[in-house]
């Protein structure tokens, strides 16, 4: 497979809404496979088909801890619960991270790459960035929904123990994929 060069802030394709996929076809697995290995080069937890200027509803997904990624088309968000601040940046925003309300836990459906319908219950940073992606195929970016705008910061500006305080309280790393409901969708190495 192949990476994709990542479309940034403020290309006009980051807000605008991707089409649903009508057929998951060699096309569209072609452009979800490369979406894969371009989030792994990146070194992201998600992706979403219009960071690479493509409007398709379909995300990708790396948890920490678990080898496998994970493809989802068509993905939707059923039911949300809670609110919760957390930190979050953005492949299309490099050096920039912002804290950001999400749910505590979300209801999602999706179709993955074998063209079977997925439904799980998320909660810690699987819905995070179940919310973050799918934000993104609607042309939402996560500065739109900073806790406060004074909160975007560069990534270099913080003191290296500041960063660790910060992931302490976040929890972002709090993901067991043991507990997950959700099976993982594909492996790629």
């Amino acid at each position: 497979m192949a990476t994709l060069p990542i479309l940034e802030i403020p290309h006009p394709t980051l807000r605008k809404r991707a089409k649903k996929v009508r057929t998951v076809d060699n096309k569209m697995l072609k452009l979800a496979y490369n979406m894969v290995d371009t989030m792994k080069s990146a070194g992201g937890v998600g992706l979403a088909a219009n960071q690479v200027g493509e409007l398709w509803r379909i995300i990708t997904l790396q948890m920490p801890d678990e080898e496998e990624s994970r493809v989802y088309f068509n993905p939707e968000i059923l039911r949300r619960s809670g609110t919760r601040e957390v930190e979050e940046g953005c492949l299309s925003l490099p050096g920039y991270r912002g804290i950001v309300n999400r749910s505590v836990w979300v209801r999602f459906k999706g179709t993955d790459h074998t063209d079977t319908t997925i439904k799980f219950k998320a909660d810690s940073m699987l819905s995070q960035a179940l919310e973050h992606e799918i934000d993104h195929l609607n042309g939402i970016l996560y500065t739109d929904h900073l806790a406060e705008h004074e909160k975007l910061y560069r990534i270099e500006e913080i003191k290296e123990s500041d960063l660790e305080e910060d992931d302490e309280q976040s929890q972002i790393g709090n993901y067991d994929p043991k507990e997950s409901e959700s099976p993982a969708s594909l492996k790629l190495k």
